[in-house]
């Protein structure tokens, strides 16, 4: 069996798709969505095309280690998003060559089905906002979850007036009021705080006792990020933004962080991932893999979500669960997606509507994450 062809495409905001053909006829499929860089990686997928194109699409590790150590300048989120969806699109392959699930190569399923947590939370206090979140969380509800994901909305500077603070605080934990004790709540302060301010601002938290908070800090600093660790009483998670085993090492071995999070279409796809996760083993940390695009990335997590028993959570966007490219969108009961008996990533892709082309408003430099961001005196903010 031999590569004849890998196409992209682009059918939806924030969604860009890989098919690898064989010439046995056996069609795979990953997602290579990197937020804001919607030309780049693509252009990255074409030039490893060139390599691809003749080869037996089994030898995956093999693939993976051309492609990552060939160009000499390794990494880079260009090219380990690109790798990521070439990856995934090999594995969906595996699983249809050998009739299996893809999970069962990479040496079978130690669970029988995947927990994930929804996002929903409160933008402010006004009862515009209130009404909103009320009707959310009862339809979120209804379908079992029991974990949400919310975050501080707005820019935040080194420090910031009490008010400011209380007001998020409060949001919290009105959240934790509403829900109760038996629904686990956690914050992504999305790497926009210094560490002294997220410090404080999780103290606050503590006493409604989130599940964790995702990057306090931005991910640079692997000693900012323990010394928030150090100061706060619950888990703190990192890692969507670390994109190979080397730059989660000092991570893991310093443990600096409870929980990970590397994104299976950014950290060098399935292969990668799970290599992050036996590692993290070692030192008792769990994954909680990022995934904030689209219904391939999802069936890419939990490809690996399956096999390793340092497992927590799945992070889950509502786009995800299928977001009308694939024919059979994914089921959460209680709280969990049952895994796939069908072969491959557990995915039917509507090649229909996989094929259309979005070139709506919301593309181009930056606008996928929200366009520009700037303080009121004109500095650059993180979002």
């Amino acid at each position: 069996m031999k590569i004849t062809r890998v196409d992209q495409f682009s059918p939806r905001q924030r969604t860009r798709l890989v098919r690898i053909t064989t010439d046995s006829g056996i069609e795979g499929w990953g997602e290579s969505t990197l937020e804001g860089k919607h030309l780049s990686v693509p252009a990255a997928i074409e030039e490893f095309s060139g390599y691809l194109i003749g080869k037996d699409p089994l030898r995956i590790e093999h693939h993976w280690q051309q492609m990552y150590r060939s160009s000499f300048f390794r990494g880079g989120a260009h090219n380990m998003s690109a790798i990521a969806g070439i990856d995934a699109a090999l594995w969906d392959i595996a699983g249809k060559h050998y009739g299996v699930p893809s999970y069962m190569l990479l040496g079978g399923n130690v669970r029988d089905r995947i927990r994930v947590y929804a996002h929903w939370g409160i933008r402010d206090m006004s009862e515009e906002s209130l009404e909103q979140a009320r009707n959310r969380l009862e339809m979120l509800s209804a379908m079992g979850y029991t974990a949400y994901k919310a975050g501080p909305p707005g820019f935040w500077r080194a420090h910031e007036p009490p008010s400011r603070i209380d007001e998020f605080v409060e949001m919290a934990y009105t959240m934790r009021e509403w829900v109760g004790d038996d629904v686990e709540l956690c914050f992504d302060f999305h790497g926009k705080m210094a560490p002294g301010i997220a410090i404080e601002v999780c103290n606050e938290l503590k006493g409604m006792r989130p599940m964790f908070v995702e990057e306090p800090v931005p991910q640079e600093n692997e000693d900012a990020l323990k010394l928030v660790s150090d100061h706060v009483p619950f888990p703190i998670a990192t890692g969507e933004r670390l994109l190979s085993r080397w730059e989660f090492r000092r991570v893991i071995e310093q443990q600096c962080v409870s929980l990970l999070q590397p994104d299976v279409a950014h950290c060098g796809g399935i292969t990668e991932l799970k290599k992050i996760a036996n590692y993290a083993e070692i030192y008792y940390q769990h994954i909680m893999p990022h995934c904030a695009i689209g219904p391939l990335a999802l069936a890419a997590c939990m490809t690996v979500d399956a096999v390793v028993p340092n497992f927590l959570v799945q992070e889950q966007v509502d786009q995800a669960l299928g977001n009308g490219i694939i024919k059979n969108d994914w089921q959460v009961k209680d709280g969990h997606i049952e895994l796939w008996n069908t072969p491959g990533l557990g995915v039917e892709v509507d090649e229909t509507e996989a094929m259309k082309v979005f070139d709506g408003e919301a593309t181009g430099y930056h606008r996928e994450l929200g366009g520009e961001s700037y303080f009121a005196d004109g500095s650059v903010a993180d979002w």
